[in-house]
């Protein structure tokens, strides 16, 4: 016996295509996430020169400053730059600012469940970057920034940790001139302590902001707020 032929009604249609939109947008999302998560091992793999340590420094009031205790838990944005530099720093130092506010916004900090962003600035000019030049310097950017300073052996120790080029020359005496150049990236580091991705000049402060809330959006081990 022969049924009649029965069109699909326009609900079955839409449902159809809704529920083939969502398959399509999750396969897309889940390939971008393990993309993130292929940077992110790649970056610690073996045979690769590890990107980061512990260390001790003297933060903008003055206090010593361990990377074990205040990064451990916490995702942390690291730059390398000093007081004096006179365009660079101060232009990612404001996109920094942004890309802070822009991963608030996306990852609010009030929520128990986000990882916390730790943005931390380490001066490559110990001698002339003081921690009260710091903490004056930084509060025009932004006021959750983290400077931090140290001694000539110190600084030049953490730059080596973190593969940034250290110019700096040693036992400088005040008013000497001399010329101070580094690297120019945003280290995003783990709450494990692990390198997760260099984020360079080329990249907007918004892009910046998406890498880094995408990369603590994947992080599904212990946090500390």
């Amino acid at each position: 016996m022969a049924f009649p032929f029965q069109p699909f009604s326009v609900v079955s249609v839409a449902v159809f295509l809704t529920t083939g939109i969502g398959m399509i947008y999750y396969f897309r999302a889940e390939k971008e996430r393990m993309e993130r998560q292929r940077i992110a091992e790649a970056s610690k793999g073996v045979g690769k020169p590890k990107v980061g340590g512990k260390f001790e420094l003297v933060d903008q009031d003055g206090r010593k400053w361990s990377s074990e205790e205040e990064m451990g838990g916490r995702f942390s944005l690291v730059y390398f730059g000093f007081t004096h530099c006179p365009d660079i720093c101060p232009e990612e130092l404001d996109k920094m600012a942004q890309m802070l506010d822009l991963v608030s916004v996306a990852l609010p900090p009030t929520s128990a469940s986000n990882p916390t962003l730790l943005p931390i600035f380490i001066t490559c000019d110990p001698a002339r970057d003081t921690p009260s030049v710091l903490k004056t310097y930084l509060q025009e950017f932004h006021p959750s920034m983290i400077g931090l300073t140290g001694t000539w052996e110190q600084i030049k120790a953490v730059c080596k940790m973190y593969r940034v080029y250290f110019s700096t020359p040693e036992g400088v005496k005040p008013g000497m001139d001399y010329l101070v150049d580094h690297s120019i990236y945003f280290y995003l580091m783990d709450p494990e302590g692990d390198f997760v991705e260099a984020i360079g000049r080329t990249h907007s402060a918004e892009k910046a902001a998406r890498i880094i809330s995408e990369h603590m959006s994947d992080w599904k081990g212990k946090i500390k707020k």
